[in-house]
């Protein structure tokens, strides 16, 4: 029985330390748009019209400020796919899309065009970085493969075992997240 205990416990402390260090402060590789090219298309502007109970709500635009690595969103991978395959897919360089002055790529043709028709509805929320980093007042970059969609949002994290503890609380964090990422932003938007 004490051995059990021992266990959870130990396992708990690497998880938060695993949390706390791997999810480091990633400020370069960031992609930001000029505004008057982009001022009506963001995916992280809350609005009116937002449906997710738990954003913030605000009038202001918010820059198009994307984690990108070589001038490409997600490490190449398809944010469509995420929500037509429930999967991530690896895109493809002949199928891209320049938004927010990051090139998105896909793995069809199909998939380029649904994002090129609403881009709002498929970009990952917080510009691609780390939900759980943005949700403690920081930025992060993300892994493709540590993804969850939640009220129809795609939310990245630095890895699995930081997406794990994000998905402990994923409404406290969305709702930190979205009250830390305006500022964040604008920030981001800065450098």
């Amino acid at each position: 029985m004490k051995i059990s205990y021992f266990a959870t416990i130990f396992t708990a402390a690497i998880v938060t330390l695993g949390l706390a260090t791997s999810c480091g402060n990633s400020d370069s590789n960031t992609a930001t748009p000029n505004a008057a090219a982009t001022a009506s298309a963001s995916p992280t502007a809350v609005n009116k019209k937002n449906t997710n109970p738990t954003a913030v709500k605000t009038d202001k635009v918010l820059p198009n400020v994307f984690y990108s690595e070589g001038g490409v969103a997600i490490r190449g991978t398809d944010p469509v796919a995420y929500f037509t395959q429930n999967k991530p897919v690896k895109g493809n360089p002949e199928f891209t899309h320049k938004w927010g002055n990051t090139t998105w790529q896909f793995a069809s043709a199909q998939n380029r065009d649904l994002f090129a028709k609403n881009p709002e509805k498929y970009a990952p929320q917080y510009g691609g970085f780390c939900a759980w980093a943005v949700s403690q007042g920081y930025t992060a970059s993300t892994d493709p493969d540590a993804w969850k969609i939640d009220h129809g949002k795609l939310y990245l994290n630095y890895n699995s075992a930081v997406q794990w503890g994000w998905q402990k609380d994923v409404s406290g964090n969305v709702a930190k997240g979205d009250k830390n990422w305006p500022a964040l932003a604008k920030d981001k938007d800065k450098k």
